[in-house]
């Protein structure tokens, strides 16, 4: 079932984490000091809306990492009920995808619940000082839609966010997949 994010208030500052990626390295909020904006993406391999978008994601993200902005990946899904999103098979997506920023785990889905994650995918963008500018959809388009698959509305925020100029509103949430919850770790604004 499609859900929408939950649409965190602007100007919280970002959760810290301390996450691992596959193979084993441990990555946190410090670890992106120094970047001018910081995009955190929850995301996974077998949702169809991260799917649609999953080679234009990466492209994009490039750009974005060239131009000095930190991108991590989150994988919050219960990957004993969802097998596709292990993470021997996060590493696979991530190469085939052109994920060229950390893929991490959160196997205990303790990022989730900070950042009020509610789909896959989810984007947050934070400003240099950490404070969240904007959280929303990539851009229109969705699987089964004739929409093309740009990242318009995220990239227009990324550049509004670099430039030091606020992000336009409307911001439109995202959609996609319900982040899959461990039993009993159903956060409130999953129901």
């Amino acid at each position: 079932m499609a859900v929408n994010s939950t649409m965190l208030p602007l100007g919280t500052e970002a959760p810290d984490f301390a996450l691992p990626d596959p193979a084993g390295t441990v990555w946190t909020l410090r670890d992106f000091d120094g970047a001018s904006a910081l995009l955190v993406v929850f995301l996974c391999n077998h949702c169809p809306y991260v799917k649609h978008l999953g080679r234009e994601l990466g492209l994009l993200t490039q750009r974005f990492i060239a131009r000095g902005v930190g991108v991590v990946g989150i994988n919050s899904n219960d990957a004993d009920a969802y097998p596709e999103d292990a993470p021997e098979h996060m590493v696979v997506e991530a190469r085939r995808l052109g994920y060229d920023f950390p893929y991490l785990v959160d196997a205990d889905q303790i990022a989730a619940r900070a950042y009020r994650a509610a789909c896959t995918p989810d984007f947050f963008l934070f400003d240099g000082e950490r404070h969240l500018a904007y959280r929303g959809q990539f851009d229109d388009s969705r699987p089964g839609s004739d929409v093309g698959v740009t990242g318009r509305d995220l990239k227009a925020a990324v550049d509004a966010v670099l430039a030091g100029e606020p992000v336009a509103e409307p911001q439109r949430p995202s959609i996609g997949c319900s982040i899959k919850w461990k039993p009993g770790n159903e956060p409130e604004w999953s129901a």
